[in-house]
């Protein structure tokens, strides 16, 4: 299925509502709150997240949308929005512009468009992906580049912390043995693999809107992303991700996440 370009239109739209919002308001005081899960939210990620909804309703009032802050509206819709108004709230809160906008729609739970949009790093960058079109960054089509082997990877990750000792240990596996590590970059290194420039990211403890976006970007440019036990991911998908530009190096990266715990010797 090739995805209407009226379709890809109107999610760019979105796209430029939610950058005008983030650079009229990024680096410039805003309220703070905690989220029961201790993550913080700003004033911001709420008022953007408003707009798209209205934006949505207003347009295709027979979709449903699934958005980080305000949780979800008709998700057995055939077609859902999925949102995350500022990927990378941390970021935006210090100042730091690495922060992004993800807009996913997904058809029957299956994401056909994905935008990852960087309003305020440099001019702006944005990366559009859609079933049946190659993906886009900022108007030019992009490609993943070749890198099989793990110890030549340059590799990202949200942190090498978890909740859950097992997340930390497989991770760890993986950071030690790539070529070369990097955190923190939010909804960036996604990107920065669909355009070739970077080859990997693991990351877990996510939610659907963290990396559904990401999906139609990085299969549009040749790339692939599944949970760690290399299933599609889909509105149903479990919290753990891992994403490459070369597939020899993502069957690799899922090896060694799923390899059996060593026991420790007894004395």
């Amino acid at each position: 299925m090739t995805l209407n370009r009226d379709v890809i239109e109107f999610a760019n739209r979105l796209a430029d509502a939610s950058g005008a919002v983030l650079r009229r308001r990024f680096r410039q005081p805003f309220p703070i709150s905690i989220k029961p899960d201790q993550s913080p939210v700003t004033a911001i990620d709420q008022e953007v997240e408003t707009r798209l909804r209205g934006m949505i309703a207003a347009a295709y009032p027979d979709h449903g949308i699934i958005g980080e802050e305000y949780g979800a509206d008709r998700p057995e819709a055939e077609h859902v929005w999925v949102l995350d108004p500022i990927d990378g709230t941390k970021s935006f809160i210090a100042g730091r512009p690495t922060f992004g906008t993800l807009i996913a729609l997904c058809r029957q739970g299956r994401p056909v468009l994905g935008i990852i949009d960087h309003p305020v790093l440099g001019t702006g960058e944005r990366w559009v992906g859609a079933t049946g079109h190659p993906t886009l960054h900022d108007g030019a089509i992009v490609h993943v580049r070749s890198c099989p082997r793990i110890a030549a990877a340059s590799m990202f990750g949200s942190s090498p912390h978890s909740s859950r000792p097992e997340n930390e240990r497989a991770f760890d596996r993986v950071r030690r043995a790539a070529g070369q590590v990097l955190y923190s970059a939010d909804c960036y290194a996604y990107g920065l693999i669909a355009s070739g420039h970077a080859d990997l990211c693991i990351e877990f403890g996510l939610g659907i809107y963290d990396f559904l976006a990401a999906v139609p970007v990085l299969e549009g440019a040749g790339g692939i992303i599944t949970d760690w036990s290399g299933a599609p991911l889909t509105i149903g998908s479990g919290e753990n991700v891992v994403a490459a530009g070369d597939r020899t190096l993502h069957r690799a990266a899922l090896a060694m996440l799923a390899q059996p715990e060593t026991a420790p010797a007894t004395p």
